[in-house]
């Protein structure tokens, strides 16, 4: 596997290879495109009936949140938020409304990845739960909704 390639952050190592710093080398976090390429993977594998109703969402990958994101939702560090919904979600949209931009769900790499250096799960489990926590709001769910469903899931 070619290091910069959109898989050579995850090459398989064996304990014998932990072992050598040497082997460490050619690993690296995923470049922003190489991330991008994860979360249109984790969208689709997405089952296809959700996807059919996300027509339109566009997902946006960057590094970082931006100040105005940051100072509108009170946050005071762009490492505390992960992913975003803006637009308008499904159960509120109306024919009779003006024109809107599209909905948009935009993941932050370097918080994911920050989160995926500090707890025990895959990275595209990470981007696959944000980008379908994202999603939800497009559908109108709140915050609240979706933990009691995650809950209720185990």
């Amino acid at each position: 596997m070619e290091p910069g390639s959109p898989t050579a952050y995850a090459a398989p190592m064996t304990d014998h290879t932990l072992a050598d710093p040497m082997a460490w080398r050619p690993l690296k976090a995923p470049s922003l495109l190489e991330f991008e390429v994860i979360a249109t993977e984790a969208f689709r594998r997405l089952p296809k009936l959700f996807r059919a109703k996300c027509e339109g969402v566009v997902v946006h990958v960057e590094d970082y949140p931006t100040d105005d994101v940051l100072k509108t939702m009170g946050m005071e560090s762009e490492l505390d938020l992960l992913g975003l919904f803006q637009g308008v979600g499904l159960p509120f949209q109306s024919d009779s409304a003006p024109q809107q931009m599209p909905n948009m769900v935009w993941l932050y790499r370097v918080p994911i990845l920050l989160y995926w250096a500090e707890h025990d799960e895959t990275l595209g489990h990470i981007v696959t739960h944000v980008l379908v926590h994202e999603i939800g709001h497009h559908f109108g769910l709140s915050d609240d909704d979706m933990m009691a469903i995650e809950e209720a899931a185990g």
